[in-house]
């Protein structure tokens, strides 16, 4: 097993684990407040640190697999080549945004593990709750970086994202190849 197919297992099962943890440890809330009049004062905090790690692990998923919603009507007009290098452009312009907030995680977290802050209802400091920061927005990087090499070597015509349209039309029309200007009964 390749070190991607690990890392791409590993990120799935963990996002799918944060999922199940966030569902259960709400649902149980709900019915321990509704039910029996009680609950857990951590529940909200710890779904709060969930979804942060779910969010941010998410968004380096949603790279890899092309689930990102973005607007690229003009783009797609355009010849391959000008396309190509809008996808790099496009591309470097996230990588260096990516490298920003990597930064800048680096440097909150360090400052949260030197003033020793803990959380508010959970006895852990928030240097610690807080990793998905820089875990998150390196597997970012690392997935801009693959995007970007695909398009440098030609095997993407470039940026890749969702595309909402051609989804629906395949589903309704059962065509794998759609033509939005082909309507069949």
């Amino acid at each position: 097993m390749s070190f991607r197919s690990v890392l791409h297992r590993l990120e799935e099962s963990f996002l799918a684990a944060l999922l199940c943890a966030m569902t259960v440890l709400t649902f149980s809330q709900v019915v321990m407040r509704y039910g029996f009049n009680a609950g857990w004062l951590w529940a909200l905090e710890v779904n709060f640190y969930l979804f942060g790690w779910l969010v941010l692990i998410g968004i380096s998923y949603c790279v890899r697999v092309k689930a990102h919603i973005g607007v690229d009507a003009v783009v797609r007009l355009l010849p391959p080549d000008p396309r190509r290098w809008i996808g790099l452009f496009v591309a470097f312009l996230a990588i260096v945004y990516t490298c920003l907030m990597l930064y800048g995680s680096w440097v909150y977290l360090h400052r949260l593990q030197i003033l020793g802050v803990e959380a508010e209802d959970i006895p852990v400091e928030r240097w610690i709750l807080s990793l998905c920061l820089p875990i998150g927005f390196g597997l970012l990087l690392y997935r801009l970086l693959q995007m970007a090499w695909r398009i440098a070597i030609g095997q993407s015509p470039g940026y890749e994202l969702a595309d909402e349209a051609h989804d629906a039309i395949r589903d309704v029309a059962g065509d794998d190849n759609p033509d939005a200007t082909v309507v069949s009964r």
